[in-house]
């Protein structure tokens, strides 16, 4: 279940993240809503991770997968498309929660 949790936190992370450009500057309700709503359930969501899944692993998780993920939206919302080194270093990130996910002994599986 914590893994299904932790999806659930990153896709709302990534929802409320990326309404925060189309809220202009917080002046759009719409989008605030959506903001304060998608960090409410991805707060939520990682403290049930959190009953099983070490702090620091649920976060490098977390964050790693929140950062490609904002970065997809915001070239397929926003046309904001990374440039090559960008996408390298997203793609060290996704090297780097598999490593945590294939090999670290500290995640329970």
């Amino acid at each position: 279940m914590a893994y299904l949790y932790l999806a659930i936190a990153i896709i709302a992370e990534v929802t409320a993240t990326s309404a925060l450009k189309a809220s202009d500057e917080f002046t759009k309700i719409i989008p605030v809503l959506i903001i304060i709503t998608g960090y409410g359930i991805a707060f939520y969501f990682m403290t049930l991770v959190l009953r099983t899944i070490p702090i620091g692993i649920t976060y490098a998780v977390w964050s790693g997968l929140g950062i490609v993920l904002v970065a997809i939206v915001g070239a397929v919302l926003y046309k904001q498309i990374p440039d090559t080194p960008a996408i390298i270093g997203m793609g060290l990130i996704i090297t780097g929660v598999a490593v945590i996910n294939i090999f670290s002994k500290t995640v329970s599986h």
